[in-house]
């Protein structure tokens, strides 16, 4: 089942086992690579749903690579400069193999700040600062990103426009325009299951949640 005129945008943090600490709550958006395998084959044949991955962690160059390239899938990650080479990261090596391997590469930032509440001296960092590393790791410019927590305001926004982002992914749940310059995503939870993947890519809220989402998401653009 597809709706016409209409994407869903999936988003994956982290896959399997890691030797990382997670930070706290982190562990909620972690799934099995089971999970993570029961979706790909949910969507290998729609057309209508984009895999996004956030925080790049290992999982992704480890697990979730050759999982796409099996099925025949596109990925689009999203790394944090500044962590790239730390343990249960991936490396510089890694982006490298993404993009080789045909995937896209994007920015979520320098250090998984809230970018609503960065300090002057950050917020060059944490936008202009890690595409520009982001980058040269992918020979190309990197213009697409990935906002942390999914917190942004109209200053938020105004600054990636400033910093030429052409399309900015939040995490705001539902369906999104394909062309549209900010993207809702739906996160992959460590609790998914059928149910889970049958709601998110053919459910279709009542009109008052859906009424509820659309407000909810005009606040957030509003507010600063």
């Amino acid at each position: 089942m597809t709706l016409t005129g209409s994407i869903i945008n999936l988003t994956v943090h982290g896959i399997g086992d890691t030797d990382r600490p997670l930070d706290p709550g982190e562990d909620t958006t972690w799934v099995s690579v089971e999970q993570f395998e029961r979706v790909l084959d949910a969507v290998v044949d729609r057309k209508d749903v984009r895999i996004t991955f956030d925080d790049g962690n290992a999982s992704d160059v480890e697990i979730a690579l050759p999982r796409l390239l099996e099925r025949g899938l596109r990925g689009e990650f999203f790394v944090l400069a500044g962590l790239i080479g730390e343990p249960g990261r991936v490396t510089a090596g890694g982006v490298g193999e993404l993009v080789r391997s045909g995937m896209r590469v994007g920015s979520h930032g320098w250090g998984h700040r809230d970018w609503r509440r960065l300090h002057p001296g950050q917020v060059g960092e944490e936008l202009s600062g890690a595409q520009r590393v982001i980058g040269e790791l992918c020979g190309h410019p990197v213009t697409r990103v990935a906002i942390p927590f999914g917190s942004y305001d109209r200053h938020v926004l105004g600054r990636l426009r400033k910093a030429g982002v052409t399309c900015a992914y939040t995490s705001d749940g539902g369906r999104a325009a394909p062309g549209s310059w900010l993207q809702a995503r739906n996160s992959l939870r460590h609790d998914l299951d059928e149910r889970w993947i049958r709601q998110v890519l053919d459910g279709r809220p009542p009109p008052a949640q859906r009424a509820r989402k659309a407000a909810a998401r005009l606040y957030k653009r509003a507010r600063g």
